[in-house]
Parts: structure tokens; C-alpha cells; sequence
């Protein structure tokens, strides 16, 4: 795990190449940012110069995804950050812009967090350990685009088996109205 804090080296053949040196292997683009998402660090440097070029290619990352359409920065902020590089507040933007990110993961852990200790009272409802296993999945899943995250931790197995004469006990139309709470469910994280 002490390697996860060392950012992954690729380097940058002068074919404009991206050579991963942990793994020895050429890499693109979508590689990378299939790295960071998964809350990699990297660092990429041209083999020849040394420069780091890892800003780079990390906004080229960035334009890839606004030009297929996977549109996360708005135009208003997008206008902003070209009008901070000629104006003085070039020297503020940055800043800003870490202050903030820092403050959506920050927030991000304790909702998660919150979330966890909250006591429910559905907790008796036949299969809803499942369901409870099921949007702890959805949500790391939503949240794992945010560097850094890791979503909710999954909760050890520690319960013992539940017997299969219990199991059996739920009838037909218990199974159908948990999985129509399931989709209500559903449906209401999809708004989020």
C-alpha cells in the first residue's frame, strides 16, 4: 500500500508514446484516467528532457471526456479560468480551486460517514441487508469519480447465517414488495 502514495511514473517516449514503468507496458490516455479514478497519483515526464508533463495531460484528459460530450465544467467556470490567466486573479484561481475540491471530499466523508451511524427502522425488513449492500455499491460507484474517494467501506461479515427456515418464511408477496421498494429506491438515488 506504501506504493499508492508514490505517484505511477509514465514516461513519454519521443514516438509520444506513455510508458508505464510499474507495469512495463504502453498506456493511453483513458489508462491514466482509469488510474486516477481509481485514486492513483501520476506523474507523467518526457524521457528525454525530464520535463513533468503531467498538467499536460491531465487537461487533455479533461477536454477528451468535454468533447464526447461528458460535460462536467459548466461554460460560466470554463469562461472564468481563461479570464483569470490574463487578469490578476491567476494568482487566486488556484488556490480556490484546491480549497474548494478539498472541501467536496471533506464533505463528501463525512456524509458517507453520517450515513453510515444513522439508525433505520428498516433495518427488520426481510432482505434488507441485501438492499443496504446493494446501495453501498451504487454510491461507491457514483462517488468514485471524486479523487480521492473510495465510497462507502463495506461492512465486515460478521453475522452468522441466518436459517434456511426463516429464509423460507418470506412468502411471494413479501419478495415482490421488497424488490418495489428496491426500484423506489432506485429510482429516488437516480434523482440525486
Amino acid at each position: 500500500m506504501a506504493d499508492d502514495k508514490k505517484p505511477l511514473l509514465i514516461k513519454r517516449y519521443a514516438s509520444r508514446r506513455l510508458y508505464n514503468t510499474e507495469t512495463s507496458d504502453y498506456v493511453t490516455l483513458e489508462d491514466i484516467a482509469a488510474f486516477i479514478r481509481d485514486g492513483r497519483e501520476v506523474q507523467i515526464v518526457d524521457l528525454k528532457t525530464g520535463d513533468d508533463l503531467t498538467r499536460q495531460y491531465l487537461l487533455q484528459i479533461i477536454a477528451e471526456h468535454e468533447s464526447r460530450g461528458e460535460n462536467v465544467l459548466p461554460v460560466d467556470v470554463l469562461t472564468d479560468l481563461v479570464r483569470s490567466y490574463t487578469t490578476s486573479a491567476q494568482s487566486v484561481v488556484p488556490q480556490f480551486l484546491a480549497a474548494s475540491f478539498e472541501m467536496l471530499r471533506d464533505g463528501q466523508s463525512k456524509l458517507m460517514e453520517q450515513w453510515s451511524h444513522l439508525p433505520n427502522p428498516m433495518a427488520s425488513m426481510p432482505g434488507f441487508d441485501a438492499l443496504q449492500r446493494q446501495q453501498q455499491a451504487f454510491l461507491k460507484s457514483i462517488m468514485g469519480g471524486f479523487a480521492g474517494s473510495s465510497g462507502p467501506a463495506p461492512e465486515a461479515e460478521e453475522e452468522a447465517p441466518k436459517p434456511r427456515a426463516k429464509a423460507a418464511a418470506a412468502s411471494d408477496d413479501d419478495l415482490a414488495a421488497i424488490k418495489k421498494q428496491l426500484a423506489d429506491l432506485q429510482a429516488k438515488l437516480s434523482k440525486l
